[in-house]
């Protein structure tokens, strides 16, 4: 490597532990100890989950604002969100508002929890004018379908005998009638984007509720019961607006969410890294580098399904960048990670330890690890060098 590279950092966050930003910075921090001459380019990633919405304004200079809305049992509590007044754009993380992290471990409750107030923001930005809503959908309570988030918009959910249906999931049962007719019109005029880094389906042994609802808080029973309501629930959808969310790859995101954004707007469903790679110009950025190094918290056989470190190694690979992961634990196959692009890959842990310290210890042991990859790099002083293209040259 040149003796003044240009460096590209772009990881996702190390969950419970830094932001994407922070993770940044503890990199860089680590690599300026061997390369102070070097240039920096740092784009914190995320795949529509946690850090979405942090990393899309950051890049396009928009605005973080809040709101006063629903948690997911109803309380109030403040929400981020962000709007891109140049391309009135908003982008929401339905986690500010209907996420698990809101809640305390007794009181997840998946029959329960509602989307409402990931529906009360998207309602603020269609009222502060965005045309363009984009919707990270990682992190939630809920399993509602989006019957919260459509009942925020102004569409009812009624019985056979024309009354609004109670609140939580397994009333859903009992939807004869989905009345959309007060459904607010402004839905019609604009775009939305639904970011996911899952394609799981709304039902079945795959769908958001066998899957997703067991770390919500539900049991076997429950489970099942969840399952069959949205089932009922995707039925009705099909029958009264023509959309077939039972069979939609995705739809089964953010306990359904996903299905009920596809039902009640236009929305599509797409892979969150690649949204937010889009909003920031990673392939720009990508193409000034001489090194890329890209990170979360664990690289494993799942990270191939719409993660962040996976689709900025195919992202470098196109343009021939070496690109090197760091991961608090790495149970993926070396193979499987350099047939996805990585040049190689790195756990941050020094050694055996339990979770809560190493969690404690993340920036240190990304800022360690950065600074003994530097040094290796360094190597050319002693004949060596890695070039652009991954050839070693003695």
């Amino acid at each position: 490597m040149k003796e003044s590279p240009t460096i590209l950092i772009a990881p996702d966050s190390f969950k419970e532990s830094l932001s994407a930003q922070e993770v940044c910075l503890a990199i860089q921090r680590g690599i300026q100890k061997v390369y102070p001459e070097a240039t920096f380019i740092l784009s914190p990633i995320a795949d529509g989950g946690e850090g979405t919405l942090d990393a899309v304004i950051i890049a396009a200079g928009g605005v973080k604002k809040q709101l006063e809305v629903c948690d997911p049992l109803g309380r109030s509590i403040l929400a981020h969100y962000g709007i891109i007044e140049a391309s009135k754009t908003g982008i929401i993380e339905m986690a500010a508002a209907s996420g698990l992290g809101l809640l305390k471990l007794p009181e997840r409750d998946p029959a329960i929890t509602s989307t409402y107030g990931t529906g009360q923001l998207i309602k603020q930005c269609l009222a502060d004018g965005m045309r363009t809503i984009l919707i990270g959908v990682g992190g939630s309570a809920t399993n509602d379908g989006g019957r919260g988030m459509a009942e925020a918009l102004g569409v009812r959910f009624l019985d056979r005998n024309g009354q609004l249906l109670p609140s939580g999931v397994p009333p859903l049962m009992q939807l004869a009638k989905i009345d959309v007719s007060k459904l607010d019109p402004r839905v019609a005029e604009t775009t939305f984007i639904i970011a996911t880094d899952v394609d799981n389906p709304l039902c079945g042994a795959n769908g958001a509720s066998v899957v997703f609802g067991p770390q919500k808080g539900a049991d076997k029973k429950l489970v099942q019961a969840l399952d069959n309501a949205l089932h009922h629930y995707g039925e009705l959808i099909g029958q009264t607006l023509g959309k077939d969310v039972l069979s939609l790859k995705g739809a089964g995101a953010a306990g359904g969410l996903a299905a009920g954004l596809a039902a009640f707007t236009n929305a599509t469903i797409e892979n969150g890294a690649e949204i937010v790679m889009t909003y920031t110009d990673l392939a720009e950025k990508m193409q000034q580098a001489d090194l890329c190094l890209t990170g979360e918290g664990k690289l494993d056989d799942q990270s191939k399904a719409g993660k962040v470190p996976v689709a900025v190694a195919k992202l470098a690979a196109h343009y021939h960048v070496p690109v090197i992961a760091l991961a608090g634990s790495i149970t993926a196959e070396n193979a499987a990670l350099y047939q996805e692009g990585f040049t190689s890959a790195f756990s941050i842990q020094p050694g055996v330890i339990d979770l809560e310290t190493a969690m404690q210890q993340t920036g240190v042991s990304l800022e360690r690890v950065s600074e003994n990859i530097a040094r290796i790099l360094r190597l050319k002083k002693r004949g060596w060098d890695v070039s652009r293209n991954n050839e070693r040259i003695a």
